[in-house]
C-alpha cells in the first residue's frame, strides 16, 4: 500500500520504527477516552463572553470538565448521524476560536467523520470552494455575519444538509429564511440527535482506525488555490505525544494551561490548542475575538498560561511595546535593568548547543528582577514559549532571552502535521529552527539544498490531487518541503540520517532568478534590511528575470479593528520620525521627506554590507504609503508573504523602479 493516497475513504499505511516511531497506532478516538477516565471531573476548556459595555475582569469564565466536554462532542456526533452523516464525510468549520469548535471537529471524529476548518477571514468565493471541494454535508458557523457567507451560495452546495450557527443563542427568522438548507442554532442541532442510540455512536467510534483520515487542513494558498492536506488519526497522535516528549521540558498534565487564539483552521493551533492538549490533560482558555487586535494581552495576564505559542507577528507587536517602555525608562530603574538583562543574555547564550551550560554569577538574582517583566506580560509561569508558521527576526529571539524568556523556534507544514523540526530549552541555536522531531528521518538535497523528511507524521496526501501529491511525496515517502536550507553537523545519536541544527534560508519557489542568472534567497535579504531598519513593518525584495533587485518598503502604521491599514505611522516609525528630525506624521509625509529618504538609503547600505556577493545588493526602493495584510491581499491569514499577488497588486509602483 502507498504511503499516500489522494482518497479520504482510503487507509494509509503507517511506518512503523524504532524508538518513538514505534509506538502503537492510536486514534484521536482512544485519547479522548483516556483523558476522560483519567480527568473527568477536571477542568478542560475555559470561555468568557464580553457583552458590549462589559470589562474582561468582570467578567466569568465559563468551565466545561473533561466529561462535559465529551458529552457535548457525543451530542454533536449524535445529531450528525441523525441527518444521514456517513464515516469518511465532512463538517466545515467557520469561526473564532470557541468550545463549539472543539466539539463540532471532535464530534465529527466520533462519528466517524472528518473536520475542515474554514479560515473565519476568507471570503464567501472561498468558503464555496471549500465546502464544495470537501462535499460538506453540515457547515457550522460563529454567528449571524459568519452565515450570511452562505446565503447566496449555499444553494450550489449539493452535499450541504445542515446550516449550525454558535455563539448566538437564537438563530433570527428572516436568516431562515434566506437559504434553502436548513439553519440550526448549535443548541437546537444537538437537539437531532436525542434519538440515536448510545450503542450506535459507539459503533461508530469504535470503528474508527488510526490510519484513516481524521482531519482536513486547507493551505494557505501562497502559490495557488488551497490544497487540502489529509491528516490521519495516526498523525496527529503520534506528532502529539511526540512534540510532548521532546520539546516540553516537563511532562504536560491537568495543572498546564494554554490561550487558544491563532486560527485553528491552521495545524499549528490544531496540533497544540486540541491535540497536544487531549495527549496531556491540560486546560483550554480561549481568548477573545479581537485577541490580536489589542485584547491578547489581557487575557495572558489573566490566564497566566504555562505553556505560550505565538506567530512571529505576536512576538514582533510584543517587542515593539517593550521597546517603547525601555525608552520611557530612566535613572537607577534603567541601570538595574540593563544589569539584569546583560546577565540574562550571558545565561542564555551559554545555554546555546556547545556553549558552557553555565549561568553567571547573580543570575538569580537577576531573574528575579526580570521577573517583574513576565507577571507584566502575564508570562511569569510559562515553562515554554513557542514560535513558528513564519521567519521571525533573530533579534527579537535575543531581546526575549534578554529579559529571560527564551523563545523556542520549529518549523513545520501542514503536510507533517505541524512540526518537524524543534529546538528545545536544552539543546538549541538563535537563530536555527532547531533539530528533526525522533522518529523522523530527514535528508537534504545535494543540488537544490531542499529539506526532504519521511516519518508518521507525513499526511496521507492532497485529497483528490493525484498528480500534486505524487510530486510532494517521492515513491520512499519523503516529504519535499519546498524549503532551502543549511544543515550544521551536530548530529544527535540514534538518529538515521542528518540530525543537526537546521537554518531555512528560502523557499524553492520564492528564489529569484536575476537576468544574470543569480539565484537570490529573497529572505535572508529582507531580514538583514528588516533588522537595519526597525521601523518597517513588512518589505519584499522583487528581482526575478531583472536586471538588478529592487525592494518595497512598509513602515509600521495604525491597522484598524478590521485589519485595514491606514497610512498613519506608529510605534518605532513614529519614533523614528522625530528621533530623525522630520514632522512626518504619515507615510505619504515620509514619502515626500528627504529626511526620511537618508533615513532608508543608509539602511539599505547597512543591510547590502552584508550581502554575501554583489548580486544580492539592493539596488534600488520604493515607499508603499501602507502596510501589507490579509485584508488587502499580501499576506495570508497566517501572515505569510504572497510574492506573487503582491507583485500584481503593486505592479505600477514596482515597474517605475525599473522604467
Amino acid at each position: 500500500m502507498p504511503f499516500t493516497t489522494c482518497d479520504r475513504t482510503k487507509k494509509v499505511d503507517i511506518r512503523m520504527g524504532s524508538g518513538q516511531a514505534g509506538m502503537e497506532p492510536r486514534t484521536l478516538v482512544q485519547n479522548f477516552d483516556e483523558m476522560v477516565k483519567k480527568y473527568g471531573d477536571r477542568p478542560a476548556l475555559h470561555q468568557k463572553v464580553i457583552g458590549k459595555g462589559e470589562k474582561a475582569v468582570d467578567t466569568p469564565w465559563t468551565t466545561w470538565t473533561w466529561s462535559e466536554y465529551r458529552n457535548n462532542a457525543d451530542s454533536f456526533a449524535k445529531a450528525l448521524i441523525s441527518i444521514g452523516f456517513e464515516k469518511h464525510d465532512v463538517i466545515n468549520i467557520l469561526g473564532f476560536n470557541a468550545p463549539e469548535w472543539f466539539f463540532s471537529s471532535f464530534g465529527a471524529i466520533l462519528a466517524g467523520g472528518i473536520g475542515a476548518g474554514i479560515y473565519a477571514t476568507n471570503g464567501e468565493e472561498s468558503c464555496k470552494y471549500i465546502s464544495d471541494h470537501s462535499e460538506a454535508k453540515v457547515v457550522v458557523v460563529e454567528g449571524i455575519k459568519q452565515l450570511e457567507k452562505y446565503y447566496d451560495i449555499a444553494s450550489d452546495l449539493t452535499n450541504l444538509k445542515a446550516l449550525v450557527v454558535y455563539g448566538s443563542d437564537t438563530v433570527p427568522d428572516d436568516a431562515k429564511d434566506k437559504t434553502s438548507i436548513p439553519v440550526y442554532s448549535f443548541e437546537e442541532f444537538l437537539k437531532l440527535g436525542t434519538s440515536v442510540l448510545d450503542e450506535d455512536l459507539k459503533s461508530r467510534s469504535d470503528a474508527v482506525e488510526a490510519s484513516e483520515v481524521s482531519t482536513l487542513i486547507y493551505t494557505s494558498g501562497t502559490t495557488g488555490p488551497p490544497k487540502a492536506a489529509m491528516i490521519t488519526h495516526d498523525n496527529l497522535t503520534w506528532t502529539s505525544s511526540t512534540m510532548l516528549s521532546y520539546a516540553f521540558p516537563k511532562p504536560l498534565g491537568p495543572d498546564d494551561h494554554f490561550i487558544s487564539f491563532l486560527p485553528l483552521s491552521h495545524i499549528a493551533a490544531q496540533a497544540l490548542d486540541m491535540h497536544c492538549a487531549m495527549a496531556s490533560g491540560a486546560q483550554v482558555w480561549f481568548a477573545q475575538p479581537d485577541a490580536l487586535k489589542g485584547s491578547l494581552g489581557a487575557t495572558l495576564k489573566e490566564v497566566r498560561p504555562t505553556v505560550f505559542f505565538g506567530v512571529p507577528r505576536v512576538w514582533e507587536k510584543i517587542y515593539d511595546k517593550m521597546q517603547m517602555v525601555a525608552k520611557a525608562t530612566t535613572g537607577i530603574k534603567k541601570k538595574i535593568g540593563s544589569w539584569a538583562k546583560s546577565k540574562s543574555t550571558e545565561h542564555w547564550e551559554n545555554h546555546q548547543f556547545g556553549g558552557s551550560m553555565k549561568s553567571p554569577t547573580f543570575y538569580g538574582l537577576s531573574s528575579k528582577i526580570l521577573l517583574k517583566i513576565h507577571c507584566a506580560l502575564g508570562l511569569d509561569r510559562c515553562m515554554l514559549c513557542l514560535v513558528s508558521a513564519a521567519p521571525i527576526d533573530v533579534k527579537i529571539l535575543k531581546y526575549f532571552a534578554s529579559i529571560n524568556i527564551p523563545i523556542v523556534e520549529c518549523f513545520g507544514q501542514s503536510e507533517c502535521t505541524g512540526p518537524h523540526l524543534s529546538n528545545t530549552l536544552t539543546d538549541w541555536k538563535i537563530g536555527s529552527c532547531g533539530r528533526p522531531l525522533p522518529g523522523t528521518v530527514t535528508k537534504i538535497d545535494p543540488e537544490t539544498g531542499e529539506l526532504q523528511y519521511s516519518g508518521r507524521h507525513i499526511f496521507a496526501g492532497y485529497m483528490g490531487m493525484e498528480d500534486i501529491t505524487n510530486e510532494a511525496v517521492d515513491s520512499e515517502g519523503f516529504l519535499h518541503s519546498g524549503d532551502v536550507v543549511k544543515i550544521d553537523e551536530c548530529n544527535r545519536e540514534g538518529m538515521e540520517g542528518p540530525s543537526g541544527f537546521v537554518t531555512i534560508t528560502g523557499r524553492i519557489k520564492e528564489i529569484i532568478i536575476t537576468a544574470g542568472g543569480e539565484n537570490i534567497p529573497p529572505v535572508l535579504i529582507e531580514e538583514n534590511i528588516k533588522d537595519a531598519l526597525p521601523a518597517l513593518s513588512n518589505c519584499m525584495v522583487i528581482g526575478d528575470k531583472r536586471k538588478f533587485l529592487s525592494i518595497l518598503f512598509c513602515l509600521q502604521v495604525e491597522i484598524d479593528e478590521e485589519g485595514v491599514p491606514s497610512n498613519k505611522l506608529t510605534g518605532l516609525s513614529l519614533d523614528t520620525s522625530k528621533k530623525i528630525g522630520s514632522k512626518a506624521i504619515t507615510s505619504d509625509d515620509a514619502k515626500m521627506c528627504e529626511l526620511w529618504k537618508a533615513h532608508l538609503d543608509e539602511g539599505l547600505k547597512v543591510a547590502n554590507s552584508k550581502a554575501t556577493s554583489r548580486a544580492q545588493n539592493v539596488a534600488k526602493w520604493t515607499l508603499h504609503t501602507t502596510d501589507f495584510t490579509e485584508k488587502t491581499g499580501e499576506l495570508t491569514p497566517t501572515l505569510k508573504l504572497k510574492r506573487k499577488v503582491t507583485e500584481e497588486i503593486h505592479d505600477t509602483i514596482i515597474e517605475a523602479m525599473y522604467a
